[in-house]
């Protein structure tokens, strides 16, 4: 199996992202699996860089749950997994042809939390699927006051015209937007890193933050972490100890006398550039763009002492142009008025 894995940690590439509309299912049609391939990337990617897994459904994890705890507990592994749920009830979840139950769900989850401590579990809620009870609504609410997911998508339901659902009894749009609502404010009523404050962790500076003011961070567990902008730190694994914790974030302060690592051989990419480019093609663009360059400057130096001319035959054209429509437009009305009269 060749991979672009290593390849790419050699340009800049610290962090890995392994995604698809199902991570899970891969290799089912091909004679493989997933705990194969990740067991292959790890061996590629170097100390100092992550591989971060994308979003999975249960029916497909549940076939390599202990492969994957044991890939989750890896060093350069993200603890992190995206599981969506949708529904507590498993009426929904058939309705939905989701292929799983939620005593599915929660096995899933129990198993993972009890073999990977500290793992990160994200998932999804869909709110007002038709035939979306009260009391099954209810049943959502526990599952994420129990649960406390660090990371949760919360979406409405809308039917799509021409799929079976949007033939069935609509749950009224008020209820809905009452119900998404009442979730955000359950997923806002608690703080889930608020006991990690005064911790040494390990963790990948990789971008910056929206604002600009901070590098963003992830840990082994892909929370994010927010640094202080030091260039020197960007790509780099570097330890750090906690200070502030917000819903969605941490603050941190570098250790001092703490080991650096930087995963590759190379710096990491400045933003905006392309990785993956030979030297033989910059060349190529390089001596391209120098000589538009010296065109351009070339031709600079010629329109100064020849633009007066040109500029003025362009205006007299120009003029001669305006005076020969409006002439035109006038000898058209000329000729309706004449005719109007008549």
């Amino acid at each position: 199996m060749e991979l672009p894995a290593a390849d790419k940690t050699t340009k800049g590439v610290c962090e890995i992202w392994l995604t698809s509309e199902d991570t899970g299912a891969y290799g089912r049609d091909i004679g493989t699996n997933l705990p194969t391939l990740l067991w292959k990337l790890v061996e590629l990617i170097p100390e100092g860089a992550m591989l971060r897994l994308g979003m999975t459904n249960p029916p497909y994890i549940l076939e390599h749950l202990e492969e994957m705890a044991k890939m989750c507990n890896h060093p350069r592994v993200y603890a992190f997994l995206h599981i969506p749920v949708q529904s507590t009830s498993d009426t929904i979840l058939m309705e939905m042809k989701r292929e799983y139950c939620m005593a599915e769900f929660k096995r899933v989850v129990n198993f993972l939390k009890e073999k990977v401590p500290g793992i990160t579990i994200a998932t999804d809620i869909t709110c007002g699927f038709p035939g979306d009870t009260d009391q099954d609504f209810q049943e959502t609410v526990k599952l994420i006051e129990e649960y406390k997911f660090p990371s949760l998508f919360i979406n409405q339901f809308y039917p799509r015209p021409g799929t079976p659902a949007a033939k069935m009894e609509q749950v009224p749009a008020q209820v809905k937007k009452q119900r998404m609502k009442d979730l955000s404010w359950v997923f806002h009523s608690y703080n889930p890193y608020d006991h990690k404050i005064g911790e040494r962790q390990q963790v990948l500076v990789i971008e910056e933050s929206f604002d600009s003011k901070f590098y963003v961070a992830h840990n082994q567990f892909y929370e994010q972490v927010l640094v202080p902008k030091h260039p020197s730190l960007m790509g780099k694994m570097v330890k750090v100890d906690i200070y502030e914790s917000g819903k969605h974030f941490m603050k941190r302060q570098p250790v001092s006398d703490a080991k650096v690592y930087m995963p590759s051989i190379s710096k990491p990419l400045a933003k905006g550039e392309v990785s993956g480019l030979t030297e033989e093609f910059k060349n190529r663009c390089g001596n391209h763009l120098s000589s538009l360059s010296h065109t351009s400057a070339a031709i600079d130096r010629d329109s100064v002492s020849s633009r007066t001319v040109p500029q003025m035959q362009r205006l007299q054209e120009n003029c001669t142009l305006e005076i020969s429509v409006d002439l035109a437009l006038l000898a058209l009305l000329f000729v309706f008025f004449v005719k109007v009269f008549n």
